[in-house]
């Protein structure tokens, strides 16, 4: 196999490599906002932890709890995205772009946690209603009201990336769901002091569990999806091969693989079985074009055959020999 630099046609392989670095396809420089980000949620973590021991309350403890996970992902999320500007090496052909799906599968992991810490918490204070809890709702209102500002601020700086990575979107994801609970704690605190309704406050919490697990979810199938090579939900995989089977002396696509190899990078192999033999560098860079221009797939190579001779993975199925 050979790279898209070399020249396919004269030394007979008929093989393609292409790579596309078009601006506004990676993932921006998000580095400034992470740490804006980290430096507000810490900020907000010890204020929260120093009031809630204050007033003791359970309720502020713990989403000083929860917003300290929110810091962890943040730290993640960076991690994930720093990890993609290594180069790649002998040993790690690829770099370290998956990193970045690691980090989204650990936010949304952390998240799914911290739903389920939620739902612990508010059971309990239905079973058990707080007696102070009326007393308690200013101070737990103005630190909430501080969170909703907090965590607004930090998920608007993650907004722009969130469509194109999911990395991005994980960390967008966190903050915007605090800022959710903090809302919904800011709520329950009025009515609880207006209304002295005590049991207000924990069915708030488990509508705002609902509510952020159903965000989560998506982020959490989609990221183990990646994680086991699947192919990105940006990508239709028929339209893929129907592309690559439209080619103009392509006869089938052979052994088509199509995975990410970090939230914002989409890999591409193929055969092409064609009768007549390669037709040289300008098809197979049209073509490599053509899958970065219609799906976005930045990594593309494509080999040519005029009669297939390897075993494609999926025929491996329910063979003892190669599992």
């Amino acid at each position: 196999m050979s790279d898209s630099h070399d020249h396919a046609t004269a030394r007979g392989h008929g093989h393609a490599h292409g790579h596309h670095h078009k601006a506004g396809h990676g993932p921006a420089n998000f580095n400034r906002a992470f740490a804006i980000g980290i430096a507000l949620n810490l900020g907000f973590v010890i204020i929260e932890a120093f009031y809630g021991w204050k007033v003791n309350s359970l309720a502020l403890l713990a989403d000083a709890g929860h917003n300290l996970s929110d810091v962890a992902g943040l730290v993640l999320a960076w991690g994930g995205t720093l990890a993609v500007k290594i180069r790649p090496n002998a040993r790690h052909t690829y770099g370290w772009k998956r990193a970045t799906i690691l980090a989204a599968f650990a936010n949304a992991f952390l998240l799914l946690m911290a739903i389920g810490a939620l739902v612990w918490e508010a059971v309990g204070r239905l079973l058990s209603p707080d007696p102070l809890a009326a007393a308690q709702g200013i101070t737990i209102m103005v630190v909430a009201s501080i969170g909703i500002g907090i965590n607004t601020a930090t998920a608007l700086l993650f907004m722009r990336g969130g469509s194109k990575d999911l990395n991005i979107r994980g960390a967008f994801l966190h903050m915007a769901a605090d800022a959710l609970v903090s809302a919904g704690v800011v709520v329950a605190g009025a009515l609880t002091l207006w209304m002295g309704w005590a049991w207000l406050d924990p069915v708030v919490s488990l509508a705002i569990a609902a509510v952020i697990l159903i965000g989560t979810w998506s982020l959490f199938r989609q990221s183990l999806h990646l994680l086991f090579d699947g192919v990105p939900d940006s990508v239709d995989p028929v339209a893929v091969r129907a592309l690559l089977a439209g080619l103009p002396g392509v006869t089938r696509v052979h052994d088509l693989h199509i995975w990410a190899t970090g939230t914002s990078h989409v890999t591409l192999t193929a055969h092409l079985v064609m009768p007549e033999g390669t037709p040289g560098d300008a098809f197979l860079k049209d073509a490599t074009e053509k899958l970065h221009d219609d799906f976005e797939i930045t990594h593309v190579t494509l080999q040519v055959v005029q009669i297939p001779f390897m075993r494609a993975c999926d025929e491996y199925a329910g063979d003892g020999d190669h599992v």
